[in-house]
Parts: C-alpha cells; structure tokens; sequence
C-alpha cells in the first residue's frame, strides 16, 4: 500500500513544526504537540474523525495553545501514524493512553470529532484516561439504527478484507473534483479549498484509506452505548445542524442518557463544523474549560 511519507508529504504539512513521532502501545505515532507544557496549560487531547488526521485541527490548535499544551495525535492508520491489526475503540483507546503517559500529558480536557468522540467516552468509560470534562463535536456516539447497525460494519469488513478496495479508492481519489464533491456531500460541510487539498492527499493514499476502513471494520459501539449512563464527568455534545454523516438528534439523545451532559446544536454547519468556523469552535472550547474550572 502506498503510504504518506513524512520526508515528502511533511515538508508543507499544516503546524509541521510541531509534529514528532513517538513509539507507543506498539504504534509509531505522528503525533503535533502544541503550547508551553507548563503548569498554567493544562493538557487538552484533540482526537479527529474516521478518514481525517491531525490536518483536521490545523486552525483551531493553534488557538487552543494559547490557554492549553495541545495534542493532537494522527489515530492508527491515518495520516502518518502506523497500522493497528483490529483497531476496536477499546484496543485505540489503550493505545491512546500509552502514547499520552509516554509524553507524560495526562488531559485535563479532551476534544474528539466523530469516532474521536467515541474514542475520548470508551477512555472515560475504562478509566484510561482521567479527563475532567469531555467536548464531543458531531459525535458518533450510538450506533446505526435498525438494519443499517448490521449492513453497515458488515460491509466495511467486506471491503476491508479486499486488499484491492484501498488502492481502487485512492486511485478514484486522484480524479479531479473527487475529493471535494465526496466531502460535501457526505459531511453537509463547506470546506476550504486548503482543507479539501488536504484530504485529497491522504486519500490518494490507499494505506489512509485502509485504515478509514479497518476502523469502520472493528467499530462496535454497543458497549458504549450500554455505558453512557455511568459517565457522570461534564460533557459537551457540539453539533452541526446541517450534517450529512450522522443526524443532530445523536447528540440530543445521548445528552439526554448522560448524567452531567448538554446539547449545543449549531446552526449552517456539517460534520466538519469546527473546520468550517475553527474560531467559534475555539471559543466553545473555551468557554467550557473555564465553566467546569479547567482554565481561569
């Protein structure tokens, strides 16, 4: 499969100056570390979605870095971090916690996209990591309903297992106008010309496309669904009223299962609202912090 490659690819890649690659939980990880790392930051995990990478986060880090010691880790698979065999949320969550133990940033705060968001509930969820609070943007917090919940992993697995499906998606990437016309129409959202050049490159990888779909292939969220109750820390559900990949109503729905958690729905937005408006999401962000007293 081919791959990014960081001596080529790193060159122009966005907050480049603050990436480094760390050995942990049996990953090579591209992992952007933003921010003093003092005291007065404290550390905030920024976790992207299924098919993103650090990319994702290239406006709104480095916002956050100055009240945060920002990370920003690439998840198995994606961009330029190393394959995982079964990345199940449980086996990325582990390995997740080893990375963050190894740059010894415990987060005080984590921020995840989509799966990202998943990924930060199932670390509260097994006492991986200790956040104080947790912000979801367009989570994808339940799985699908109805038949959709069988076909849908089914059918990842199907083509995950194909070694040829990567490579027939990375070449279809390389089409002109691909990349751009699949994000609107399948995040609701308006992105920038730099951002849709940005995911143009990654998925005209087929070992980032590859492990877009070893992560579908391995994501059972029935576990977590069981224990959305028993997740009493602040939770913050952010979510695009305009997005295509999964409807607002998770988030009013799951605010309403947790203990100590609400619903902000934010309106014209999709999927990809915090690359759509990076300075209202910083300020979101926040704003949080400040109100469960992570910042002053």
């Amino acid at each position: 499969m081919s791959a990014p490659d960081w001596r080529i690819d790193g060159k122009d890649w966005p907050n480049a100056e603050t990436s480094r690659f760390i050995n942990a939980g049996g990953l090579k990880w591209h992992v952007q570390v933003f921010g003093p790392g003092t005291t007065n930051a404290p550390p905030l995990l920024l976790l992207h979605g299924t098919a993103a990478s650090t990319h994702s986060w290239r406006d709104i880090a480095p916002l956050l870095a100055q009240n945060f010691t920002v990370v920003a880790p690439d998840l198995p698979g994606h961009g330029f971090t190393s394959r995982m065999a079964r990345p199940s949320p449980v086996a990325v969550a582990k390995s997740l916690t080893a990375l963050i133990e190894k740059l010894g940033l415990p987060p005080s705060l984590i921020v995840g996209h989509s799966a990202g968001a998943a990924l930060a509930l199932t670390m509260a969820q097994h006492s991986l990591a200790r956040p104080r609070a947790i912000i979801s943007l367009g989570g994808a917090l339940l799985p699908f309903p109805g038949m959709a919940g069988k076909l849908f992993p089914a059918m990842a697995r199907m083509l995950f297992v194909n070694p040829l499906v990567p490579s027939l998606f990375a070449l279809r990437a390389r089409k002109p106008g691909e990349v751009p016309a699949f994000l609107a129409r399948s995040t609701g959202s308006k992105v920038d010309a730099e951002g849709a050049a940005l995911y143009e490159r990654l998925m005209r990888h087929s070992s980032h496309i590859g492990g877009a779909l070893a992560l579908m292939a391995n994501w059972d969220l029935k576990p977590l669904q069981a224990a959305i109750p028993s997740l009493d820390l602040p939770i913050l559900l952010a979510h695009g009223a305009k997005d295509a990949t999964i409807p607002s109503s998770v988030a009013t729905t799951v605010a309403a299962r947790l203990p100590n958690a609400r619903a902000l729905i934010l309106p014209g937005l999709g999927h990809l609202a915090h690359e759509e408006d990076p300075v209202a999401h910083a300020a979101l962000v926040l704003d949080f912090a400040r109100e469960q007293g992570i910042i002053d």
